[in-house]
């Protein structure tokens, strides 16, 4: 059988630190229980623009199209804000996800019960709390034309294009309802159809798609803001929720700090099957590079940690071992200990970036 694959690309500020982390905990799979991977690194972002004067080479992207699964730190970082548009760290992410055709975005937002209180809303509204939103990646106004900022008239104008097909549509649904089948069976799809003609098609596909091939998944249609709404008013009325690029980065961050941090959220981006019939795949925590803190040990690696367990579920078949590492967070977490980010309880246990990777490591330890 050969070895899976695996290309780690830390990336900048906080990148490389909580990446050492994650390699801890493969190190450990690979000792421990029996699951070897072939691990290669490079560089992306700013990293890669210091060393060759690009955010991605042509070789590390030929890299990422030929393993199994790419896992990424973060990228960007003050250092680069006035670089051309062209070679700005996020240009190396962009690629990836455009040329590995990454269309469909997971972003989990699950509450553990530890930190159920740390969150803005009461701990009845979020304890518990474990939905998935997954986002179109690949299209919709961040990618369509026309675009850019023209002379009319006496003054400028800013241009960006909200532009979907068919068949872009067709795909991240049958992602949504493939995902609500391995769940609860329920998924809610978000756009405005009541103001946006790529909305309007938007539902029709998704509906189409359901009707034709998902009759036994509850579907519900909602419009973007209203769902806005709701994820705050009462988050757990949804499962998987389906939604364009625009809406669900913003929906997705709002999500997010319904659990109480950005530090502890992983995500993945899927694509389609490759001969080995895995799906491309990159894998991020949803956290930025945070550079103000880079170097100082006050880095959660928790949602880098949590991303390997998303790569273990749906690139390496290995859903018991993604299961026994969220596990292993939940535990760690439950004695109290927590990074900077997650301080502002009462009887925590500070810890720095090394020691709570140390502390997953000893966890996973305890659960055999």
């Amino acid at each position: 059988m050969t070895t899976p694959s695996l290309l780690i690309l830390p990336g900048d500020g906080i990148g490389p630190e909580v990446m050492t982390e994650v390699r801890k905990v493969i190190d450990w799979f690979g000792a421990k229980r029996g699951l070897a991977f072939d691990v290669s690194e490079d560089l992306v972002g700013g990293a890669a623009y210091d060393a060759h004067g690009t955010p991605l080479t042509d070789e590390t992207m030929e890299k990422a199209q030929n393993v199994d699964a790419v896992l990424l730190g973060a990228v960007g970082g003050p250092k680069y804000d006035n670089l051309d548009f062209s070679v700005k760290p996020e240009r190396g992410l962009l690629r990836l996800r455009k040329e590995m055709d990454l269309y469909s975005n997971l972003r989990p937002a699950q509450c553990f019960d530890a930190l159920a209180d740390f969150s803005s809303l009461k701990r009845d509204v979020v304890a518990g709390l474990d939905i998935m939103i997954i986002r179109e990646l690949t299209s919709g106004i961040y990618f369509g034309e026309p675009r850019g900022i023209i002379e009319e008239g006496n003054e400028r104008v800013g241009i960006n294009t909200q532009r979907y097909t068919e068949s872009e549509i067709d795909r991240v649904a049958r992602s949504a309802f493939e995902m609500a089948r391995r769940r609860s069976n329920k998924v809610c799809s978000m756009e405005k159809a009541n103001v946006m003609e790529s909305g309007v098609l938007w539902r029709e596909v998704v509906q189409r798609v359901h009707d034709e091939d998902y009759p036994d998944v509850e579907l519900t249609h909602m419009y973007a803001d209203a769902g806005a709404m709701q994820l705050t008013r009462w988050p757990k009325q949804f499962d998987v929720i389906v939604t364009d690029n625009l809406f669900g980065d913003m929906l997705s961050d709002l999500a997010a700090m319904l659990t109480g941090s950005l530090g502890m959220l992983p995500s993945a981006s899927l694509g389609a099957p490759m001969a080995s019939g895995r799906p491309k795949a990159l894998y991020e925590p949803v956290h930025g590079s945070a550079p103000d803190i880079a170097g100082q040990g006050k880095a959660n690696p928790l949602a880098c940690i949590l991303s390997f367990a998303m790569a273990l579920r749906y690139s390496f078949d290995q859903g018991a071992e993604a299961d026994r590492l969220e596990a292993a967070v939940q535990a760690v977490l439950a004695k109290g200990l927590r990074t900077p980010d997650l301080l502002g309880e009462e009887g925590v246990e500070p810890v720095t970036t090394v020691e709570m990777g140390d502390a997953v490591v000893t966890a996973l330890e305890e659960s055999l």
